[in-house]
């Protein structure tokens, strides 16, 4: 079944896009929850339509997250950490303490965007590396100190 994506779907394509998903996936999941209309000919001007409301629902999508990447790239965050012997820390620095340092900074951001490649197990200087949309990322610098 061909369908229209009205909005991003992961693993699946991106608004405005033409797919082939099986007819079940469309019946249960994307018709119902209005993240796709059925491409059929009759609904071509209004798949037309909605492609040029979709370019500028990206367009504005990708400018607020420009906006918050210079946010971003121009904070420094500090996060205390317990520490034991030899400035190891107990438990570790995980995304969702990065979440609630950019909270408290005034940006709001989902902690599946923020990707910590390996745990921050020590005190020092990091870079975290923030997927805010398909083609906008920034990065944060976090300073890990001892409490």
């Amino acid at each position: 079944m061909q369908v229209i994506l009205k909005e991003d779907v992961q693993k699946l394509g991106s608004m405005g896009d033409l797919v082939n998903v099986k007819p079940g996936y469309a019946r249960n999941f994307l018709l119902p929850q209005g993240k796709a209309i059925k491409a059929e000919p009759s609904k071509v001007r209004q798949m037309q339509h909605e492609q040029r409301i979709i370019e500028h629902k990206k367009a504005k999508l990708k400018a607020a997250a420009e906006d918050v990447a210079k946010r971003i790239g121009a904070l420094n965050l500090s996060i205390a950490a317990k520490v034991g012997e030899q400035d190891k820390l107990f438990g570790s620095v995980t995304a969702m303490d990065v979440e609630r340092a950019l909270a408290a900074e005034g940006i709001q951001i989902d902690r599946k965007k923020i990707t910590i490649a390996e745990p921050i197990k020590s005190l020092g200087e990091y870079k975290i590396p923030v997927k805010l949309d398909a083609d906008v990322a920034a990065e944060v610098k976090l300073t890990v100190v001892a409490e």
